[in-house]
């Protein structure tokens, strides 16, 4: 975007004018946290989705990930923050109230697993969109294995509002707030967010161990340390979850997925999309019948790109991310860099609230030059380390091409923080931001602070492996939940949300529909607008 105002200086001056500064009042934010099914000895849960929790097809706010045994819990937006945990909270309540003896895994790196294939691959029912929906778990598995696919996180959905977008537009000169201008804003807000990314893991990254059933080569094992019986860790760690160990897709590496443009990102992951892969051809076609995947191709569908983060717009039945952002662009953005926060009941905490608010309302108005491969490979390199090493003394990153200490950027970027931190306190009559940002700085100025450091000081001291001490924790958050009362929905209405999503799975189910080969083939069929 042609921007009149360049200094982050002059643009705080404009975000701390009482027009643009009250439009902030409409952010919306919602969450989506995902949580193995376990035993109560805490092994994998091999129960189907629950009845009782309703359609995982069909479910706003209940559905499944990869696994049978993988749960996703999905808020609405809100604009009160506590609005959103509430709502969280009553779900997971709910979940918990119908799930019989089973309990929640606490942590984002999966419970001891025996075998690959004791993780049961969701089930979306016999329609055509269910059948689509489970195949492509199945192709998951065939590309990358189950295991990685068992990892769980959590996504952070953020927008701000179109008042914001026409005073801050305004204020800039730059004319009314157009959904093209809006989508290219936001795209200057992701690049900022990749540059500055590293410092979600370092804050929140809580899987600096994990089982030694989830490493399957030997070489792997030694370069790592164990403790108990069989935990393997990096004693710097943040985040093994976003490391190679982790949820990571090294076959995209080559990919070359441009964040300059709406238009260039949504050409380059649909040429992502239609390009073969020599490597997963050799799960072409059928096997025994059954397809090994929904196509050969780099990417099966959008969803498939990994990410730390990325641009959304609600889809339509049977529209394509890609088609729905290219129609109506970007609506917000999805952080997904957050591992599963232990120490909360519910996979994250109100602080990362008020942080999150602070550092990508930043993102949005910081200046954010394109960024060139060889500047997107630096953003990538600087995550890597830090999600390895993140809490390593004096640890050097790369800004620019040149080497900084891990610790003086970060002390730079808190500076910058601070007064978007107390824009979003004025306007909200409170102080829970700026608390937010010096509580995050805290952790930066004393790595034993993080979670991160946190988990593994306990399991060093103890001698716990990390799933004995989860499996305590699994307990006690089932406890706390039982004593919970709902304070957003009520037990009757999540009753009848369960209900009707297993009647709309019925209708879905019955439904008179072409056969799986050709509603595939017409589905991947683009046509020339899509492919331009």
């Amino acid at each position: 975007m042609q921007q009149t105002t360049t200094s982050y200086s002059e643009r705080l001056t404009l975000l701390a004018k009482p027009e643009v500064a009250e439009s902030l009042k409409g952010i919306l934010h919602g969450i989506e946290r995902e949580a193995l099914r376990i035993n109560a000895d805490g092994s994998l849960a091999q129960t189907p989705h629950p009845t009782a929790l309703g359609s995982a097809l069909c479910h706003e706010h209940i559905t499944t990930d990869f696994s049978e045994a993988l749960l996703e819990f999905i808020t609405q937006p809100h604009e009160d923050p506590r609005q959103a945990m509430a709502q969280l909270r009553d779900i997971h309540k709910f979940v918990y109230d119908n799930i019989g003896d089973e309990r929640l895994w606490p942590l984002s790196m999966p419970c001891y697993i025996d075998d690959e294939d004791s993780i049961p691959i969701a089930n979306f029912g016999p329609s055509n969109v269910g059948k689509m929906k489970s195949l492509y778990r199945i192709g998951l598995k065939n590309r990358y294995g189950s295991m990685m696919q068992a990892i769980a996180g959590v996504h952070y959905n953020f927008s701000l509002p179109k008042a914001f977008w026409q005073t801050w537009f305004g204020a800039q000169g730059h004319g009314d707030a157009t959904q093209d201008k809006i989508s290219e804003a936001y795209f200057d807000l992701i690049r900022n967010y990749r540059r500055f990314c590293w410092l979600i893991p370092y804050l929140y990254g809580a899987s600096p161990a994990l089982c030694g059933s989830f490493i399957r080569d030997p070489k792997i094992k030694q370069a790592m340390q164990k403790l108990g019986k069989g935990t393997y860790y990096l004693p710097y760690a943040t985040s093994l979850r976003m490391s190679d160990l982790g949820y990571t897709n090294k076959a995209q590496s080559g990919l070359n997925i441009c964040y300059n443009r709406v238009d260039k990102y949504i050409h380059s992951l649909r040429e992502a999309i239609r390009t073969p892969s020599a490597d997963f051809s050799r799960f072409s076609g059928k096997k025994e019948g059954q397809y090994q995947q929904l196509n050969a191709n780099v990417l099966q569908i959008e969803n498939e790109l990994y990410s730390p983060i990325r641009p959304k717009q609600p889809t339509r039945k049977l529209e394509k991310p890609t088609d729905a952002l290219a129609s109506r662009g970007v609506s917000y953005i999805e952080v997904r860099a957050l591992d599963v926060n232990p120490f909360c009941e519910v996979g994250i905490c109100l602080n990362q609230f008020y942080f999150l608010d602070v550092l990508l309302t930043y993102c949005a108005i910081c200046p954010s030059d394109d960024l060139s491969p060889q500047a997107f490979a630096e953003t990538d390199a600087n995550l890597t380390r830090v999600v390895k090493e993140g809490r390593k003394p004096g640890l050097q990153l790369q800004r620019n091409g040149q080497a900084i200490a891990m610790q003086d950027w970060g002390n730079q970027l808190f500076a910058d923080l601070m007064p978007v931190a107390q824009i979003l306190d004025q306007v909200h009559g409170t102080d829970v931001y700026t608390k937010a940002v010096k509580t995050e700085h805290e952790k930066l100025m004393h790595p034993e602070l993080t979670p991160s450091a946190r988990m593994l000081d306990h399991l060093l001291s103890t001698g716990q492996d990390n799933g004995e001490y989860a499996l305590e924790m699994a307990v006690q958050y089932r406890e706390r939940l039982a004593q919970h009362e709902y304070s957003f929905h009520n037990e009757q209405e999540l009753r009848q949300m369960a209900a009707a999503s297993l009647a709309q799975q019925k209708e879905e189910d019955s439904a008179q529909e072409q056969s799986f080969d050709d509603f595939l083939q017409g589905y991947f069929a683009y046509d020339a607008k899509s492919c331009a």
